[in-house]
Parts: structure tokens; C-alpha cells; sequence
């Protein structure tokens, strides 16, 4: 079982510390992007780093677009990984779309985990009565006939866009690289399940204390939507960083981390 999981996800184990840190990518990465994190805390976590099944150099044949027709899929292999490894007290840490898997994964075991930090979380990206997601229906369905039609070309546009720090464009480039890596009819699909999902009632059942870190300037998940996850998780704290771009693990490290190891003292 362990061994099937391991490759399913590409599971990587590395760290001597007594404690675990999980840490979860977001959509079209792999683990590559917590590269500048995990120096940080490898002496003292044991960590633990996966790609999501379909994504990174996971197991392509594991995805089945039945189970992961919804974020709950991901959150079961998580589950899974946890159980198998024998981890307990885990701190987790999810980017993006990630925010919301480890979110079910935390309600439906919480014993599992310590603490979660979530690193531009979203729970609904489409604007719906006096909830602000940051875009209308029509925007989001544009976005995913484009991803339909061109995927190659709709990473190289929106890379940019979502890695903002237009005056490094390095960052984009392996944005896009990481989204152009992944199957385009996998990749279609796990963007419809995640630009279309709703989790803004799964937030308020999570109990697990949980750190919200935010750019200041983010064009996919906004502050009033970090504003809105920590309204609605019982026992959370926001941390707006002074940066720009959806990924300040990438291309903000040193904020992100200070950001980190402050709640984790």
C-alpha cells in the first residue's frame, strides 16, 4: 500500500526533525515550488512533499476523473499518505487550491492535524451575490474554453498574471514550464473542478488552528477574499505580506518563511 501511494504521489520524505510539515502544491505545480521553504525547517520537521496525481511526476494512470471530480479526492490520498507514514500532529501546508483539499482533509480527520497554514487560499473564485471571489461567471468561463481550445497557449497567458513581479520574468517562465509539464486533458479538468468548486461552507466546520498568508496584490485570490477565509475559520489569523503575485513562496521566500516560523514558535 505504502509503496503505491509513494509512487501514486511521489511521495518525498526529507527533514530530521521530531515534528512533520506536509506540503501541498497548487494548480499546474509540483513539490519543486516549496523548494526555497523546506531548507528553512528541515532541522527541525520531518517533511513531507507530494504531487497532486496528476500533476508533477506523479502517477498519471492514477487519475480518474470520477474521484477527482471534486477536491475530495485529493483530500482522501492525503489522508491516506498520513495514515500509511504513520504521521501524526502534522502541520500542513497548502497553496492555492491546496488550501481547500487540506481544508476537507482536516474536517474529516482532524486528529490528524496540528496546524494548517494556507498560502493564497480561495474557497470560491466567482463573485456570487455579496461574496466577492475576485471574478464573474463569464470570466471563468472564458477561461476555461480558452484552456480547453489552447492549454499551451493559455499557460503561456496566464502564467504571467498569476506570478505578477513582471520585472522578473524568470518566475513565469517556470510557471509556465510546471503547467505545460502536466496533461493538457487532466489539467482541463482539474480547472474546472477547481475554478468552479464552492468550499465557502466547509470553512466554517474546520477546527484546526490555521494561518491565512496573503499577498497584498494578488490577482487570483484577493485580500477580501483572505479576509473572508479568516471570518470564516473559528481559529485562524491573516498575514498580509507586502509582496505581489499569487506564489510568495516563490517568489517572496524570505517573507514567507518569517511569516511561517513566526506562528509556528
Amino acid at each position: 500500500m505504502l509503496e503505491k501511494l509513494i509512487k501514486q504521489n511521489n511521495v518525498t520524505i526529507c527533514g530530521t526533525g521530531s515534528k512533520v510539515m506536509f506540503l501541498v502544491h497548487g494548480y499546474g505545480c509540483d513539490q519543486n515550488m516549496w523548494r526555497f521553504i523546506t531548507p528553512h525547517f528541515k532541522d527541525t520537521y520531518k517533511i513531507i512533499l507530494i504531487d497532486l496525481v496528476g500533476s508533477g511526476n506523479s502517477d498519471e494512470k492514477a487519475y480518474h476523473s470520477d474521484k477527482y471530480s471534486s477536491l475530495a479526492g485529493h483530500a482522501d490520498d492525503i489522508i491516506e499518505i498520513c495514515d500509511a507514514l504513520n504521521l501524526q500532529d502534522i502541520c500542513m501546508v497548502a497553496h492555492s487550491v491546496s488550501a481547500m483539499i487540506a481544508t476537507l482533509a482536516a474536517i474529516k480527520r482532524p486528529e490528524l492535524f496540528k496546524k494548517l497554514i494556507m498560502i493564497g487560499p480561495s474557497p470560491r473564485y466567482i463573485n456570487e451575490g455579496s461574496y466577492f471571489g475576485g471574478f464573474d461567471q463569464k470570466d471563468i468561463d472564458e477561461l476555461l474554453e480558452t484552456l480547453d481550445a489552447n492549454y499551451l497557449g493559455w499557460s503561456s497567458a496566464m502564467a504571467p498574471v498569476i506570478m505578477d513581479n513582471l520585472d522578473r520574468p524568470e518566475l513565469a517562465a517556470e510557471l509556465e514550464a510546471s503547467f505545460c509539464q502536466n496533461n493538457p486533458e487532466i489539467a482541463t479538468h482539474f480547472a474546472k473542478v477547481t475554478f468552479l468548486g464552492d468550499n465557502r461552507e466547509d470553512l466554517k466546520k474546520l477546527t484546526t488552528d490555521t494561518l491565512i498568508i496573503q499577498s497584498r496584490t494578488d490577482a487570483i485570490a484577493s485580500i477580501e477574499v483572505g479576509q473572508f477565509v479568516n471570518n470564516n475559520i473559528a481559529s485562524s489569523k491573516l498575514v498580509i505580506l507586502e509582496t505581489i503575485g499569487h506564489c510568495p513562496h516563490l517568489s517572496a521566500p524570505v517573507q514567507t518563511i518569517e511569516a511561517m516560523k513566526s506562528y509556528l514558535i
